[in-house]
């Protein structure tokens, strides 16, 4: 229901409260473990700075250093070819450490052009409009489903599975996405990234409310699925980069909440739309509302990532002071070409090196593409078997959407009274519940079985009673025990892939992105056949059947996850 990276977003809302105190103050000394909960948390690993700092493992610290040297050397030689070489220090050696001098970092704690002291009304502002875009994105994944039969009509076609591929493909574009945007917003600011893919994400929904033919819709609804990713995979780090700790999870509600919301609202609007103007002017509305925040953005937004303002502030006093050895405190020394391998590269590594990292990213793709079969077959089923009408059947939507919202409240209630039992049983058996000792990241998934099991329960029962017509009330009923085994589920495996793969876990939440947004497109593709060969009671069903096979994954990793975890341990990448 809710984006590829909504889930683990609010995951990190979670995660980093065990940090508050210790974030609260941007001039404070962080350790390393808070470095890495923000990195997750922005949507980047350790090695990437945050505006708060970065950790290296050994190799990283090489580059660096390297780097360093590297510097200045050029600008001692640029010093030599000028004719103004200093002749006491022509026979020092090359440091590979700064000096202190030479480091450019914020002119005091109050310097307004670090983000977190932008005036109330900039922030509030660059907040309210990454929300928003947030909400239009996701808005777009379904808000065109109900329209699908008569899109098929006016294109004198059948093919049931271009009729689900024409709605799933989007969320391949999320698997794309993220993989560039992500280093592209850490070269060049989160800025150029919103602005060019807000217009990228505009200009393809007005080709898909132009499309001539099924083949022209369907690659536009791609491309419009990876320019959407942008706001999704950047707007928690421009809300980190903007608020202190202590005050960011109620900024961070508004953000989280866009990509659950938006998937709700999107067929209810699309089915009465559609209705009423014709399935085009879905992508009419969503053109009008992304073109309208896109204005805004261009208007009101900020550039609020500090490495990229850092960079920019060393620039220009380099060119004021002429001295070439000046570098930004949250300079790591990697090249635009380091970044991107670092955010394509790694997340493929880690589903081949990493057992763990492989079985859930499978695992939650299975449930995603459940996700979107229903998503692309609520409206043949219920048009069919209840003889809803193209606005009516959008309302068939909100059982999923419902159950996704409870599923977060519920996620957030049991996990603290988890959390809080087994911290009370740690203290009365006399163990350590200070730092680390006190949870293994397999704790985590803890509630992973009884939220997983209402997903086959909710299958079973809402395949069996649509076969047989029950009050359709009832299958509606049913797709919210999966709405809410959907949600809890991707909250658990992303918090668990943050505080396993701490210094690599936005490269773990990417492999597991990638998995499962391809899923999610692909499966749909066999949904409509499906229910056709073996009918929606059985072909629920099978679902059903497949999604009590997986039951085990959550169980060996449980008992046997940290074992995995330190024999496959994920190193230097």
């Amino acid at each position: 229901m809710s984006s590829p990276t909504a889930e683990a977003n609010g995951a990190r809302v979670s995660n980093e409260t065990q940090h508050t105190r210790r974030l609260s103050k941007p001039e404070s000394p962080l350790s390393d473990l808070d470095k890495e909960t923000l990195a997750a948390y922005e949507g980047h690993d350790a090695d990437i700075p945050s505006n708060e700092g970065y950790v290296l493992d050994a190799q990283g610290e090489l580059k660096r250093r390297q780097s360093i040297a590297a510097s200045h050397k050029a600008s001692r030689k640029s010093v030599e070819q000028n004719g103004t070489k200093d002749v006491e220090k022509a026979g020092e050696e090359v440091s590979t450490e700064e000096d202190d001098s030479n480091v450019v970092w914020w002119d005091g704690p109050d310097d307004t052009a670090n983000p977190v002291n932008f005036s109330p009304v900039i922030k509030l502002l660059n907040i309210c409009l990454v929300s928003g875009i947030c909400f239009v994105t996701p808005l777009g994944s379904s808000m065109f489903a109900p329209g699908v039969p008569d899109l098929m009509k006016e294109f004198k076609s059948s093919n049931v599975e271009l009729a689900s591929f024409v709605v799933s493909v989007y969320v391949l574009g999320f698997a794309v996405g993220p993989l560039f945007f992500a280093p592209l917003s850490e070269i060049y600011g989160r800025l150029p990234v919103y602005h060019c893919c807000n217009a990228l994400f505009f200009a393809c929904n007005i080709a898909c409310a132009l499309a001539p033919n099924l083949n022209f819709l369907v690659g536009f609804r791609f491309l419009a699925g990876v320019f959407g990713s942008a706001p999704l995979t950047n707007g928690g780090g421009t809300i980190a980069d903007l608020v202190t700790q202590e005050k960011r999870g109620k900024a961070m509600s508004g953000f989280v909440m866009g990509p659950i919301i938006g998937p709700i609202i999107g067929p209810v609007a699309g089915g009465f739309l559609s209705q009423a103007k014709g399935w085009r002017w879905t992508f009419w509305v969503l053109s009008m509302l992304s073109g309208l925040f896109g204005l805004l953005s261009l208007v009101f937004m900020r550039e609020t990532y500090a490495v990229v303002i850092l960079k920019r502030k060393t620039l220009r006093l380099q060119k004021e002071t002429g001295n070439k050895e000046l570098r930004s405190k949250l300079d790591v020394g990697l090249s635009a070409r380091d970044f991107f391998l670092h955010s394509i590269i790694r997340p493929m590594k880690m589903l081949v090196k990493s057992p763990i990292v492989l079985l859930l990213a499978i695992y939650v793709g299975v449930i995603y593409g459940y996700l979107y079969l229903l998503f692309t077959t609520f409206t043949p089923v219920f048009q069919e078997t209840y003889h809803f009408s193209s606005g009516i059947v959008g309302l068939t939507f909100l059982g999923l959407g419902f159950g996704s919202l409870f599923g977060v409240g519920f996620f957030a209630w049991s996990t603290d009274r988890v959390f809080k039992a087994r911290k009370e049983a740690m203290e009365a058996a006399g163990e350590d519940t200070t730092g680390s000792s006190a949870m293994q990241p397999e704790a985590r998934l803890t509630l992973l079985l009884p939220a997983y099991c209402l997903i086959p329960t909710g299958l079973f029962i809402y395949g069996w009673t649509a076969q047989y017509k029950v009050q359709w009330i009832v299958p509606i009923l049913a797709t919210v025990l999966i709405g809410i085994g959907n949600i809890a589920v991707f909250m658990c495996v992303s918090l668990y892939l943050i505080d396993a793969f701490t210094f690599y876990a936005a490269s773990a939440l990417a492999a597991n992105t990638v998995i499962r947004s391809v899923m999610g497109a692909v499966l749909p593709l066999c949904g409509q056949k499906m229910y056709d060969t073996l009918g929606l009671g059985w072909g629920n069903s099978l679902l059903g059947f497949i999604g009590l096979a997986l039951l085990p994954v959550p169980w060996a990793i449980l008992k046997w996850g940290e074992f995995l975890r330190k024999k496959y341990e994920i190193k230097n990448l």
